[in-house]
């Protein structure tokens, strides 16, 4: 009987030995208590690699309207100059024109449900949108020139903080302008506001059209003392490199010394010079 014995004892120990080696599949909630999802430059700047559509999806998001534009106070927390990755940002306050074409991003599920700059939930299957510095709410129209599409979005948002996207977008609007697929997109996007009516949209017209007339530039500060004026110049060339410094200039207007840095062609380089310098971007003509 003593084989008979090693040999059950044999069995058990292999057992034991099998039960010790099995590997217990991860869930998700497992991965995220013991190592944090790898983030990656992109859509919005950092976002998480998991990001993308979600599980189910309404199969009418065709159907999903576009934002109607209202009149609403904008959200002061929302529109407050801020840094993100190593960039600043001041957001627009006031009813000026907008017209921009670059890339556009989307954003999906990583971020469904969570609290946007406005405070508001973020719903992929709304018609919103987020942008580095249109007011928290405005509207925008947004056109994808390869197929003509367009759609009109809520900025609730802030982003994306990258160098070659201008907007993210919410997965239904992509999906309505038909890039889901390719991520990301060429656009033109558009500033609007409620018609006379209260059922449409109003378009004014940009200002980037009315500087072509003449040209653009950064008032660095307006002083009542030509010494003082001087001194703002000074500090500020020690700053600039040899073109940009050759931009400062003190304009005596009424009355007043102002530093200014220009001309540009228009109020985009304008605000992309105030962007590299790190100086608020107040225009002037």
């Amino acid at each position: 009987m003593q084989p008979v014995f090693r040999w059950l004892g044999l069995v058990l120990v292999s057992i034991v030995l099998v039960a010790c080696s099995t590997v217990k599949p991860a869930s998700a909630s497992n991965q995220s208590s013991t190592k944090s999802p790898k983030k990656v430059v992109a859509k919005r700047g950092a976002y998480f690699q998991n990001d993308g559509p979600a599980d189910h999806i309404p199969a009418n998001l065709d159907l999903v309207p576009d934002a109607v534009p209202r009149d609403e106070p904008l959200i002061k927390s929302a529109n407050r100059p801020y840094s993100a990755l190593g960039m600043s940002f001041t957001p627009v306050s006031d009813a000026r024109p907008y017209r921009a074409a670059g890339r556009a991003s989307w954003y999906g599920k990583q971020f469904h449900g969570r609290k946007t700059s406005s405070g508001e939930r973020y719903d992929m299957f709304a018609m919103t949108a987020a942008h580095p510095t249109l007011p928290i709410p405005s509207y925008a129209r947004v056109t994808n020139p390869r197929n003509g599409k367009s759609v009109v979005v809520r900025i609730n948002d802030r982003g994306p903080f990258h160098k070659g996207r201008i907007m993210d977008l919410s997965y239904a609007a992509a999906h309505r302008l038909g890039y889901v697929g390719s991520g990301s997109t060429k656009v033109v996007v558009e500033r609007v506001w409620p018609s006379g009516n209260g059922d449409g949209v109003d378009t004014r017209p940009t200002r980037l059209q009315e500087a072509k007339a003449q040209p653009v530039f950064l008032q660095l500060g307006s002083y009542n003392k030509l010494a003082t004026a001087e001194a703002k110049l000074t500090q500020m060339q020690g700053k600039l490199d040899t073109p940009m410094e050759r931009k400062l200039r003190i304009v005596n207007q009424e009355g007043a010394y102002r530093v200014r840095l220009g001309p540009f062609d228009n109020a985009n380089a304008a605000n992309a010079a105030a962007s590299a310098i790190k100086v608020n971007p107040v225009l002037a003509l």
